[in-house]
């Protein structure tokens, strides 16, 4: 039986998406995604605590990021967790990131648009198209 490597998140840019473009014209676009999670204390206070994961969209998802995701942005991102190793003055180091291939913008929509829509892109696929998700327009409880 095979595993499944699949992450759901919801949260917001923590900076505008860094954009390359390579030799072939391929995209890439990374940021970083927070996540907040709320819950009370034993006092009966609010606690939040926020996470922060690595995203990376490819091709016409990091072309749609680099029109028209910027920092503070709320997202729906689903993709695979990856993990790589890299060496930094000789010492061993590990990054994990999330290799999105469905990004939806949420939130509403900012008035200095120039007037296009908000978009959400899913890579191409031979498997029937699954029902996008919609947020509701009230405050989420994370």
């Amino acid at each position: 039986m095979a595993g499944v490597n699949r992450a759901i998140l919801i949260g917001n840019l923590g900076r505008d998406p860094e954009i390359m473009t390579f030799d072939n014209g391929v995209k890439k676009a990374s940021f970083p995604l927070a996540t907040t999670e709320s819950y009370k204390n034993r006092e009966g206070q609010r606690v939040d605590t926020t996470e922060w994961h690595n995203v990376v969209l490819w091709r016409g998802l990091a072309e749609v990021a680099e029109r028209f995701l910027k920092k503070g942005n709320q997202v729906y991102i689903e993709g695979k967790i990856k993990t790589r190793s890299y060496e930094q003055e000789g010492i061993k180091k590990f990054i994990t990131e999330i290799f999105a291939d469905n990004m939806t913008m949420l939130g509403r929509k900012d008035s200095s648009d120039s007037g296009e829509t908000q978009q959400s892109q899913q890579k191409p696929s031979s498997k029937p198209e699954e029902p996008e998700i919609e947020a509701p327009d009230d405050d989420l409880p994370f």
